[in-house]
């Protein structure tokens, strides 16, 4: 196996592994992995790869994610020096109270950083994230909270999840103008699927804010692993209760075409469908980090063998690529 490589987060000093490790709809989940100890092995298996990035959130199985990961750690006895870890804050675990759901207000942040450590069993998470945009709170309020989360130690560096390049920016000015500590991440979906939001929209904040980004669903919630080709098979994602909004776009027949077809570059190169996608990813020099999920160890060593693939990506190979899955055209857009 090709040995890990190793990208600064955007514009801080700290290096995150360019293949990383998730917890969505893996921990914690019906039909997924429900015990540290199962947990554990992939984990293992992750950071034997040389993972040293571990992502997770608040909403992820209503906080039990973060507990299972958490013992995970323990189970392991990794040392707190040898791992970063994540959570994100926004929907909310207990229930429709209020300033306690879909909000960013200073009473639930500072609060939910407090349940998250308490169910991670750690002192501080290195990155949090702010899940999605809130709408009813001013960005000011938010920009402010997360930096008192820093200052006090809780978490080392702070970022967003699906915000725009505005409210990234309208963000990062607000933090430089107070001193403030400012946004450092961002994690937004890619894929050979979903192209135009780290390609284009972010294009400027790059160079501009010195952004990083650790991307999640790589592989389209599985798409881009082929498995939806004939429709949801039992025990795939979307087959799970509570993920029936995915079924449409997974069995979408233009997206499915689109598999098809990239599916035969794979096979020219002899590889899967996952390695050609993950390696995909990779080869973006604006993506920090590339967030696998995997729900037994020996996926997870799978996904770890993308880096193999990237080598064989040359520029005539992205250019087949690009003609099948292109970003949407300038001409095309709103």
């Amino acid at each position: 196996m090709a040995p890990m490589e190793y990208r600064r987060l955007g514009g801080s000093g700290l290096q995150v592994s360019v293949l990383s490790f998730g917890s969505w709809v893996t921990f914690a989940n019906d039909n997924q992995l429900s015990n540290a100890q199962q947990a554990a092995e992939c984990l293992s298996v992750a950071k034997e790869a040389g993972v040293n990035f571990f992502d997770n959130a608040e909403g992820y199985a209503r906080g039990e994610s973060e507990r299972v990961m958490g013992q995970a750690f323990r189970e392991l006895g990794w040392q707190r020096h040898e791992y970063v870890v994540s959570t994100k804050f926004y929907w909310g675990i207990n229930g429709q109270m209020p300033n306690m759901y879909w909000t960013l207000n200073r009473k639930y942040l500072s609060q939910a950083i407090e349940g998250s450590l308490e169910r991670f069993g750690l002192d501080f998470v290195d990155l949090a994230y702010c899940h999605r945009p809130d709408p009813n709170t001013p960005i000011e309020e938010t920009v402010w909270a997360m930096s008192d989360m820093v200052d006090r130690g809780q978490a080392l560096y702070w970022g967003t999840s699906e915000w725009s390049a505005d409210e990234i920016r309208a963000a990062w000015h607000i933090a430089d103008k107070h001193h403030l500590h400012k946004p450092v991440m961002e994690q937004p979906q890619y894929n050979l699927l979903h192209r135009d939001r780290v390609e284009k929209e972010y294009k400027r904040l790059y160079e501009d804010i010195g952004l990083g980004t650790t991307i999640w669903s790589p592989l389209a919630s599985g798409m881009l692993t082929g498995k939806y080709q004939n429709g949801i098979p039992e025990g795939s994602r979307a087959a799970l209760p509570g993920y029936e909004w995915l079924r449409s776009s997974l069995t979408d027949p233009a997206k499915l075409a689109v598999v098809d077809k990239l599916a035969v570059i794979a096979k020219d190169l002899d590889v899967t469908l996952a390695q050609l996608a993950l390696a995909w990813c990779v080869k973006n020099p604006h993506v920090s980090t590339v967030i696998t999920g995997a729900s037994n160890a020996t996926q997870v060593r799978e996904n770890m063998t993308a880096m193999d693939v990237v080598p064989l990506l040359t520029d005539e190979v992205m250019a087949r690529i690009d003609a099948i899955a292109p970003a949407t055209p300038i001409e095309e857009e709103d």
